[in-house]
């Protein structure tokens, strides 16, 4: 497996450039190739969140090896920036590509509707992953984690390092980041629905744009404007790292748990006082790539129809074959899940650096 501390990460979106042929040579060719791709296994679109997040790279790895591996051809996009607008002019592209599949981790629950819906219109297969969309707008999604699970451990994890008691924040992405406010929702609710949260005080929630510098920004107000703070929960891979860099350089006392990548938060994650992060949790974004390429490959081939009951087998990803299920509060979407989270700790945080 691919050492993703020490990858080189794509420095912009890969687009396919469309070719203009002239000329029944030239057009014959050309109708040769896309035959030879259909019959490969066709050509796979996937489109992340933004581009400059390590964790984006590690969902478009796996997804590209899984899709060269069963002779398909793979379009990684990384948009700009974190905003529907930018995934929207890629999905213009892809349709105009005539892609057989799009995967694609939404930047906003509704404003890609009318994009992705023109594309299934098109013929094209339309996934989502890591973050959804309206399901009108997509066959199934490839869900990290059940929703209650991931809003249970994270505020356990803010109950154990902030002793019980006292002031916690939380660090986002953006403010329309689907997945991110269902995970906040279900995180009151779980602090509503028990009296051992009782002692905890939600004191902000702060908005990083999944942005390097725009998250460590945050942090630094939530830490001046919160005097007694004593932990910060970040929901982004993006934003925990930059804020334990900026509570280191601050030598301050506040906490950071979450959400993040071992081989970004390796050197923040440890027992003394010098190092903000205790510890962290995180799915194994690379499988979740790969998870996406499978069921992507498997309704282009037409094995699966991405309804409830159906099975999705990906070689070498623990928990295969998954099971495609109906959503509870929308019984007409389904969606897969990858699985349980791991926990990163002092004791295993090297081992895992290695990994992704």
């Amino acid at each position: 497996m691919k050492n993703y501390r020490k990858s080189k990460w794509h420095a912009a979106a890969a687009l396919l450039l469309a070719g203009i042929l002239s000329g029944s040579m030239m057009v014959s060719a050309a109708e040769t190739q896309e035959t030879e791709n259909k019959t490969a296994g066709g050509t796979y679109a996937f489109i992340s969140k933004s581009l400059g997040n390590p964790y984006n790279f590690a969902m478009a790895d796996g997804f590209q090896e899984v899709v060269e591996a069963a002779g398909g051809e793979c379009v990684v996009n990384h948009p700009m920036n974190p905003y529907a607008d930018d995934q929207i002019t890629i999905i213009d592209s892809l349709i105009s590509q005539q892609v057989d599949a799009i995967a694609i981790a939404a930047n906003d629950e509704t404003r890609l509707t009318e994009s992705l819906n023109e594309a299934k219109e098109a013929g094209i297969q339309v996934i989502t992953l890591d973050s959804d969309t309206d399901p009108s707008a997509r066959t199934t999604f490839c869900n990290q984690a059940d929703t209650e699970l991931i809003a249970q451990t994270m505020m356990d994890a803010i109950y154990d390092i902030a002793g019980g008691e006292g002031e916690y924040a939380i660090l986002s992405t953006t403010t329309y980041a689907t997945n991110q406010n269902a995970w906040l929702d279900a995180m009151a609710d779980v602090a509503a629905s028990d009296e051992k949260y009782s002692a905890l005080t939600l004191v902000d929630i702060a908005y990083g744009e999944d942005k390097a510098d725009e998250s460590a920004a945050k942090t630094q107000d939530l830490i001046e404007a919160h005097p007694d703070l004593k932990v910060i929960c970040a929901l982004t891979s993006a934003g925990i790292t930059s804020a334990a860099k900026t509570l280191a350089e601050a030598d301050s006392s506040v906490k950071i748990t979450g959400l993040g990548m071992p081989s970004e938060m390796e050197e923040y994650i440890g027992d003394g006082e010098d190092t903000p992060c205790p510890y962290m949790y995180l799915w194994n974004p690379v499988d979740l790539g790969r998870l996406a390429a499978g069921t992507c490959i498997s309704l282009v081939s037409g094995e699966i129809t991405g309804q409830a009951g159906d099975t999705v087998n990906v070689d070498g990803v623990e928990g295969s074959p998954f099971e495609i299920t109906a959503i509870p509060d929308d019984p007409e979407a389904t969606e897969v899940i990858l699985g349980s989270m791991t926990c990163f700790t002092p004791d295993n945080i090297a081992e895992w650096a290695d990994v992704f």
